[in-house]
């Protein structure tokens, strides 16, 4: 007899794929620095260093899926302020929190709003944590490759809040009522 899966409610399958999606574009970010840039691809390399725990992310959803939804807000935080120090503050890495502060704002029931309160203020700490250990970033691109960088983070962090948007779209938080009314 084998055990069923039981499967992963709305918002932990969201969670798993925005992880999914995160994980599998990490090793395309060294190769658009390669190709739009040219410069400072051994520095983006380190871009690759969080993606076994995105990974981690969907394979503890099943067992622990109120973990799973608290990991990928604050994985993405610890992600991004290391992507800051790697690649300067130029180069606008730090707009991906607001990533996270969107994911912490739709990965929770309405009777969990205090871990979702608890996820939010961590993600801004790390923010400000960001805003205050500065310093040189690790490879010295010039303006003109920051500014190449700024406008491909500008973009990729457009893309993955409005992934996250599409993806939570209708989900339910436990905030509407029992019964609903039909089209």
């Amino acid at each position: 007899m084998s055990a069923q899966r039981v499967p992963l409610d709305p918002l932990t399958q969201a969670t798993v794929t925005i992880a999914w999606v995160i994980c599998l574009n990490k090793p395309f970010y060294p190769v658009y620095v390669w190709y739009l840039v040219g410069d400072g691809v051994v520095a983006s390399l380190g871009s690759l260093l969080a993606a076994p725990v995105f990974l981690a992310i969907p394979s503890i959803a099943r067992r622990w899926p109120i973990i799973a939804r608290i990991s990928l807000p604050i994985v993405g935080a610890f992600d991004t302020l290391f992507e800051t120090t790697l690649f300067g503050e130029s180069s606008g890495t730090e707009l991906f929190f607001g990533a996270c502060i969107m994911l912490a704002a739709v990965s929770f029931r309405t009777k969990e709003k205090w871990i979702q309160r608890s996820v939010t203020a961590v993600v801004f700490a790390i923010f400000l944590l960001s805003r205050h250990i500065g310093g040189p970033p690790f490879h010295g691109w010039s303006d003109t490759d920051l500014a190449v960088l700024l406008d491909l983070n500008i973009f990729a962090a457009a893309c993955l809040m409005a992934l996250i948007a599409i993806r939570y779209a209708g989900l339910s938080t436990g905030a509407e009522p029992a019964t609903r009314e039909k089209c």
